[in-house]
């Protein structure tokens, strides 16, 4: 007994302290603005609670980095959809999440349509800031009944998926802010174009501003600067179930995000500690110009060592020489001599942003060699290169039509084979 009263003593005692972070809502309780409660990821990473911007009356729900001298968002529930007034609960209602504001109108719910359930539902915030709605006798991922990370706001996480479940029909993408005070949805996204070789596009409306450039088995051809990080590691996933990029950090004490801001710009963030600050990996579209969406027409490249940057490919000259003294760029470049069909050849170009892909033929079962037969024995094919870069290039990308939207880089990238009659070789 006396053990018994020591064990009961200490619970007692530490009670308070186990009490005041919590990652679960159970469905009798709630979160209210007024009662000031917030849900905390294990390890104090993330918090989730309601929150209004500075300039703002409006209240959201939204999670952010706990420990962080000022507030980072990384989700938000309901973006278009604000409080206007400091009254509103987050709780289960049946088998959802609801946030009721005035007079218990619903402004943001989970959207569930299922049975009756025999076991209760509970809502959990989960260390990596996934706020997911499960079972409460299930916490497998593969069972939640519904999650925060397929429904992104502006920003990626660690272990997040950006892309389509072919199973589900889900298209994950990024939205911008509408402004640095403003979560609800801005004019920028950053969406996976899913044709024959999968790539993202960043765009306001429905104008492109940049392109990532394909897969190449280690990155995307457009984005050459993550390698470098030891503790980061980038994975494409494109199978008949999902077609998906996610990234996972090796050492969880370092916060990284993927980012669309509200300015036009899709970055890499990485917290700096010691600085106390976000530090800027990268951004896209970059200063340089040669990021910007078709920059320099068809048949053309980007530069950023020469002047001016654009550039007619080998055995092209541009269609409109004034235009192109004029540094107007956009009507790109023509063939000096036309092809033959046979007797072709090609120009390798080194280091290149793979062009715009809608017009792509892939075959992953083929190399260089082969595919370059192939290329040359189709008439309408302008140039091929290696589908995956790894181990001195394995796979095929064939191209037709008009060559867009290539960049060279100083180093690390793909070679492109550019076809050419005879006489320009």
């Amino acid at each position: 007994t006396l053990s018994f009263l020591l064990v009961f003593f200490v619970m007692i005692l530490f009670r308070p302290a186990l009490s005041m972070y919590f990652n679960t809502l159970s469905s009798t309780e709630s979160l209210t603005i007024s009662n000031n409660r917030t849900l905390v990821s294990p390890g104090d990473v993330f918090e989730l609670g309601f929150f209004r911007t500075t300039s703002s009356s409006r209240w959201y729900l939204g999670i952010w980095y706990k420990k962080l001298p000022f507030r980072t968002y990384v989700w938000v529930a309901n973006r278009d959809n604000p409080l206007s007034n400091s009254i509103g609960t987050l709780k289960i209602s049946g088998n959802n999440l609801v946030i009721l504001g005035h007079s218990n109108k619903s402004v943001w719910s989970t959207n569930l349509t299922r049975g009756s359930e025999r076991s209760t539902v509970v809502a959990e915030l989960l260390a990596n800031g996934n706020f997911v709605m499960r079972d409460s006798n299930n916490n497998d991922a593969s069972a939640f009944l519904w999650q925060s990370f397929d429904f992104p706001t502006d920003t990626l996480l660690p272990e997040m998926k950006l892309g389509y479940d072919l199973k589900t029909g889900l298209n994950r993408f990024l939205t911008s802010w509408r402004s640095s005070d403003d979560p609800s949805s801005g004019e920028f996204l950053y969406e996976l174009e899913t044709g024959r070789l999968p790539e993202f596009y960043l765009s306001k409306g429905i104008f492109p501003a940049y392109r990532s450039g394909p897969w190449n088995g280690i990155r995307f051809s457009g984005i050459p600067d993550d390698q470098k990080l030891s503790y980061l590691v980038d994975n494409f996933t494109d199978n008949s179930e999902e077609v998906t990029y996610t990234f996972r950090m090796t050492n969880n004490s370092i916060y990284s995000k993927l980012t669309v801001s509200f300015s036009g710009y899709f970055e890499r963030q990485t917290w700096n500690p010691s600085l106390g600050m976000w530090n800027m990996f990268w951004a896209f579209p970059m200063a340089s110009q040669c990021d910007t969406y078709r920059r320099c027409g068809p048949y053309s490249y980007c530069d950023v060592s020469t002047s001016p940057i654009c550039n007619c490919i080998q055995g092209f000259n541009p269609s409109n020489v004034q235009q192109w003294d004029q540094r107007s760029w956009s009507g790109g470049c023509i063939r000096r001599t036309r092809l033959s069909c046979s007797g072709d050849g090609f120009t390798r170009m080194k280091n290149m942003k793979l062009p715009e892909t809608t017009m792509a033929i892939v075959d992953r079962s083929i190399g260089v060699k082969e595919c370059k037969k192939r290329c040359l024995s189709d008439c309408n094919c302008t140039a091929f290169a290696n589908a995956d870069v790894q181990n001195g290039g394995t796979g095929c990308i064939i191209r037709t039509g008009e060559l867009e939207d290539i960049r060279n880089y100083a180093a690390d990238s793909q070679d492109l084979y550019v076809r050419l009659a005879a006489a320009d070789l």
